[in-house]
């Protein structure tokens, strides 16, 4: 398998220290993308500091993205030039911007690009999201191309869903990993 750098992607206010992906940071040593204002994030900004990171990459780059970091993904591969240092992407627990109370706290983010990644890209996302109903997921996911594991009834797949250091999700990644 080749090596590549895992950039983690987190969404709207960061990952905190019991989420997941910083877990995967201390753990695994992965690369968090620092935002510069993780509370007010501009779609812009957001997609200018992801396309730095992966030009800082000396090799291929995994993209691990989480809740707004997901639709990040799709809007930053619609423009980027630089898609082919992706190898693949997972993208966790997509959030519906384009729902009111969403789009209303995180103005600039809808719609949500929804064209095919030019990338292989695993989506997995919990039936019972509070911030994506499971068929908004779905067709996420769908329209980018995306392969979808349900994860069952877990939540917004963060902290507060108990997942520790998710061993199930890094599994998925690799196995993923090995197919691309």
């Amino acid at each position: 398998m080749t090596s590549s750098q895992i950039l983690l992607l987190p969404g709207w206010q960061n990952s905190d220290p019991a989420h997941w992906q910083s877990r995967w940071e201390a753990i695994h040593g992965d690369h968090r993308v620092e935002q510069h204002d993780w509370m007010r994030p501009l779609r812009g900004d957001w997609s200018a500091r992801l396309e730095e990171a992966v030009l800082a990459a000396s090799g291929p780059v995994v993209l691990v993205a989480h809740s707004l970091g997901c639709i990040l993904v799709a809007a930053w591969a619609q423009h980027t030039r630089h898609a082919g240092k992706v190898r693949a992407a997972l993208l966790v627990a997509p959030g519906d911007l384009e729902r009111d109370d969403l789009r209303q706290m995180i103005p600039g983010w809808a719609p949500i690009v929804r064209q095919p990644l030019p990338f292989p890209a695993l989506m997995i996302a919990a039936s019972n999201d509070p911030y994506c109903a499971a068929e908004r997921s779905r067709a996420m996911a769908r329209d980018w191309g995306a392969n979808y594991i349900d994860a069952g009834a877990r939540g917004h797949l963060n902290s507060e869903s108990g997942l520790g250091d998710w061993p199930e999700g890094r599994s998925l990644l690799n196995d993923f990993l090995k197919d691309h």
